[in-house]
């Protein structure tokens, strides 16, 4: 069985258990693929927990939940240094964060200082504490959520640790025969319990289908198109005046690389080997929404980052 069959199946697999939901679902096999983190907004009770746990159950790696709140403390992320009086010397006791799947619940309920904690993490794959440094696995990946309702007691996340996610996915209420779909499959769970994972994916498949995404073609055109959407982004006044008025920075070099590695991706996700600009613009929403800075004026009149992203797309030609 090839590789991108056995992602299929998983993907078909995840599908069935967050039903309604497609769209997370594909992005958190993306940023899997991709090597990256995720942030997802959404009402409470969309199965963003539940999306995680399910692909953990598919992955032979560990998982782990930090529910972020205003009395989090940074070492209770990465782990602190325990005395140990038989010997008299400190041992570090690691944190929740050294594990494969690292779930931050409502990670705006928690101040800065906390989330900062999780950037050396997310950026470099490592914790420091005190003179040591010590390395995270190979597989690691974070999806953190947040609830777009709730603003009281909440920490804003500061830019460069919003940067460091590979995506920012906005999800949505299912649609009526969703609904009734998920009320069907919670009523058989509560009775039959929640049936074993039928698909394994060993963290060693994981890097073979990272390899393979990284050799996946893409001609100059699409690239050309690739750093065209990302540089008018950060010069949108050579496109739209509008633009400019609304637009304070664009997307930054990191930006560039997710938006490459989630476009091939998407395309061998979904069974090909080549890079079309369509995998270009289906990703552009996800990987430049929490990097544009709006003005004042555009959040003044209502504008939203995906209605500017969508006007980039608009306005920048496909390479011939």
């Amino acid at each position: 069985m090839s590789l991108q069959h056995t992602f299929g199946e998983l993907k078909a697999q995840l599908a069935k258990r967050i039903i309604g939901q497609e769209t997370l679902v594909e992005r958190l096999l993306i940023t899997l693929l991709a090597d990256g983190h995720l942030l997802v907004e959404g009402a409470p009770g969309l199965a963003k927990t539940t999306a995680i746990k399910a692909l953990a159950d598919h992955l032979e790696g560990d998982f782990h939940r930090i529910q972020f709140t205003p009395d989090l403390l940074p070492s209770d992320v990465t782990g602190s240094e325990i005395y140990r009086p038989e010997t008299g010397d400190f041992e570090f006791q690691k944190g929740p964060i050294f594990h494969n799947l690292v779930l931050a619940d409502e990670i705006n309920r928690a101040p800065a200082k906390v989330q900062s904690a999780l950037l050396e993490a997310m950026g470099e794959r490592q914790v420091s504490v005190g003179l040591r440094t010590f390395p995270l696995d190979r597989l690691f990946m974070v999806m953190a959520t947040q609830n777009p309702i709730e603003q009281e007691g909440t920490y804003p996340l500061p830019e460069a640790q919003l940067d460091r996610f590979l995506m920012h996915v906005t999800i949505h209420y299912p649609s009526a025969s969703a609904e009734r779909d998920i009320l069907h499959l919670a009523r058989r769970d509560y009775r039959q319990g929640i049936p074993q994972s039928v698909v394994k994916v060993s963290a060693e498949q994981v890097f073979e289908a990272r390899l393979a995404i990284s050799e996946i073609y893409m001609a100059e055109a699409v690239e050309d198109y690739l750093l065209a959407l990302v540089l008018a982004s950060r010069d949108p006044g050579s496109l739209d005046p509008e633009l400019a008025r609304w637009t304070a920075f664009g997307a930054s070099p990191r930006g560039t690389i997710a938006l490459d590695r989630c476009a091939r991706a998407k395309a061998w996700l979904d069974g090909r080997d080549y890079v079309s600009p369509d995998d270009v613009r289906s990703m552009a929403f996800d990987v430049f929404r929490h990097r544009l800075l709006l003005t004042f004026e555009a959040e003044a009149e209502g504008m939203t980052p995906d209605a500017i992203i969508q006007r980039l797309i608009d306005c920048v030609p496909v390479a011939a």
